[in-house]
């Protein structure tokens, strides 16, 4: 009776605690109860949990309840921090905030002068709270009941089997039936709504992962100033800058490699005719984000941790960009992309990547509609407006929307590309079709731009690709095209390439198609942009220009050399890594964590833009 006594009680504990986290992350009791009772809602999953959590850690400590002296606190600590960050920065608290304690510890006096009397009440709670905590751990824990070994041993074979059960969930970019039906959903692409919808505890640790931070082996400010920087900034092209636009069409990629499918007429024509390369996506089917932030950094995702996302992550203070690069040579530098400036933390990456503004759904005039996305048509028109209106040489950066999934039947009223597939459902048909008649209206809004280049006297380079291949579910595996619904991270540089090439146009108005690029990582796009205009750089025609010279792909999980070969899990097996890899895995680390050596050096446009807070 009292063993199931203690059951109940620490069921209620586990209740109580996650109450008190989703009140303090949330700033109010709004949205608490809902949380924790909806079916449509993690919250009892959240609950059984922190219980079973805190069942296998009594039985290790040997008495009921004690847990609950280290579960709460460390459970309740950061979804307060969490909250009063909300109050300030609107962002909810991240386990890469960390990285930046001083930020934190600066924002400190910023609330008490903000809320005086707050503060006031917070130091007497927080000194009431440790005052309770020491008294329980040094006096009334000795009350709490003290376990029987049986118990112990019950306790801990029914929690341990089910908590391991639950960890592999938590990997986000794995596909999970369980999760689903748990109604555990992770939005890494809106993390305000991810940890509504998933609770505080479920969203940080979800975020886990791209907290570990460590600095590459051998960085130093010595090893900063050893590396080799390229010519120094100059203009050796035509007088007269060109204005640059830079594509990143949501989804492209070419839907007519997908086997025993056939597709008429040709959904690309000016992609194919215009086509310089690929890139090479790290990603497949979403996080847009991650390829965005390579391409316009000229950085890597190879050298952050897996399941890192720097524009919710890391992006916290000014970092060097073509857009900055371009402004320190006279040019305008806007951003476009025909949805909410929240999505993927947009705004503020802008900002600190130098654009001198960010127009979005909120600032752009109405624009068409095709399905339930705005026409690439639309934005096609937009840029040529401002473009128009432009009175200096612009870099142009757009995100485009229309090919964004799901491919449901019936997008379009009228598909204008037939699909020939008798292999694949009629479901999976439909997708083709809908993904199809996309991919050709995107090829034809080139050809509008790429047309009116051509009337131009300025000369004009216009840059597209593919964030990633489309999220087409089960047409991959009924045509044969792979295995499963989604790509692989660790294969041939053949099968690699298979499934994670996107479509690349680089083009001038003058100077014409530039041919024979190959497949290249996003990450390499600043280095052909910058050369094309006609501009030299340290690092986007120096360093970077070493790396694109033996290197067409850096991933995570391996390298592939100009020669076409292969560097399985280059940077886990320890063995040496190549010169130019390493100075620019350092040199990442030196600007975006490090203490910027390396900025007046690579980027001395950027090397007197600080963080606000510094």
């Amino acid at each position: 009776m009292r063993g199931a006594i203690c059951i109940v009680n620490s069921l209620l504990l586990a209740t109580l605690t996650i109450m008190g986290v989703e009140w303090l992350a949330r700033g109010s009791l709004d949205g608490v109860a809902e949380f924790m009772t909806s079916l449509s809602r993690p919250g009892l999953t959240a609950i059984g949990l922190l219980f079973l959590m805190m069942l296998a850690l009594d039985a290790l400590l040997g008495r009921a309840y004690q847990s609950a002296l280290i579960v709460a606190p460390i459970a309740l600590l950061p979804a307060f921090v969490s909250g009063q960050k909300q109050l300030f920065l609107s962002d909810p608290l991240y386990p890469s905030d960390f990285l930046f304690g001083r930020q934190i510890a600066e924002l400190l006096p910023v609330m008490v002068a903000a809320r005086p009397l707050a503060a006031v009440a917070i130091s007497l709670s927080a000194a009431a709270a440790i005052g309770l905590l020491v008294y329980f751990w040094f006096f009334a824990w000795r009350r709490f009941p003290e376990l029987s070994a049986r118990s112990k041993l019950a306790r801990l074979a029914l929690a341990l089997p089910l908590i391991g059960l639950f960890l592999p969930l938590m990997d986000y970019a794995r596909y999970s039936p369980l999760r689903d039906r748990l109604n555990i959903i992770p939005m890494m692409w809106d993390q305000t709504e991810n940890y509504r919808h998933n609770g505080f505890l479920l969203a940080f640790t979800f975020n886990l992962p791209m907290a570990k931070i460590t600095a590459p082996v051998g960085y130093s400010p010595d090893a900063i100033d050893a590396i080799s920087p390229g010519p120094t900034i100059v203009q050796f092209g035509p007088r007269r800058e060109p204005d640059v636009i830079m594509i990143m069409s949501e989804s492209f990629w070419d839907p007519t490699r997908l086997t025993n499918v056939g597709l008429s007429p040709d959904p690309m024509p000016t992609v194919r005719e215009n086509q310089s390369g690929h890139v090479f996506s790290p990603e497949f089917g979403g996080m847009t984000a991650n390829v965005e932030f390579e391409a316009l950094t000229g950085f890597s995702n190879a050298y952050l941790p897996y399941g890192s996302i720097p524009y919710q992550q890391y992006v916290r203070h000014p970092l060097p960009s073509l857009a900055t690069f371009f402004r320190s040579k006279g040019y305008t530098a806007k951003s476009f992309h025909p949805f909410q400036s929240w999505f993927w933390n947009r705004s503020d990456v802008y900002s600190a990547f130098g654009f001198e503004s960010f127009e979005s759904e909120e600032s752009m005039p109405p624009m068409e509609k095709r399905g339930i996305f705005a026409s690439d048509e639309a934005l096609t028109q937009e840029i040529i407006r401002q473009a128009d209106n432009a009175e200096n040489p612009f870099f142009y950066f757009a995100v485009s929307l229309q090919g964004h999934g799901p491919y449901e039947a019936n997008r379009y009223a009228r598909n204008t590309i037939s699909v020939s597939a008798p292999g694949l459902s009629a479901q999976s048909q439909d997708s083709v079709a809908t993904y199809a008649q996309g991919i050709r209206e995107a090829d034809q809004s080139l050809k509008t731009l790429m047309d009116w280049a051509k009337g131009r006297d300025r000369e004009t380079i216009i840059v597209l690709f593919g964030d990633h291949l489309p999220p087409l579910g089960s047409v991959y595996p009924e045509s044969g095209f792979m295995r499963d619904e989604v790509a692989t991270r660790k294969a041939s540089p053949l099968v690699m390439k298979r499934q994670h090439e996107t479509p690349l146009v680089i083009w001038s108005s003058k100077k014409g198609l530039q041919k024979d690029i190959g497949t290249i990582s996003p990450s390499l796009l600043p280095y052909h942009i910058v050369k094309l205009a006609g501009f030299r750089h340290p690092y986007y025609t120096g360093l970077l220009g070493r790396v694109q010279r033996q290197y067409g792909i850096i991933d995570r999980y391996q390298l592939i050399g100009r020669d076409g070969l292969a560097q399985p899990d280059w940077s886990l097996s320890g063995g040496r890594i190549d010169r130019a890899i390493r100075d620019q895995q350092l040199l990442q680390h030196d600007m975006m964590f490090g203490d910027r050596h390396g900025a007046q050096r690579f980027f001395p446009e950027d090397a007197d833009r600080r963080d606000p807070s510094s």
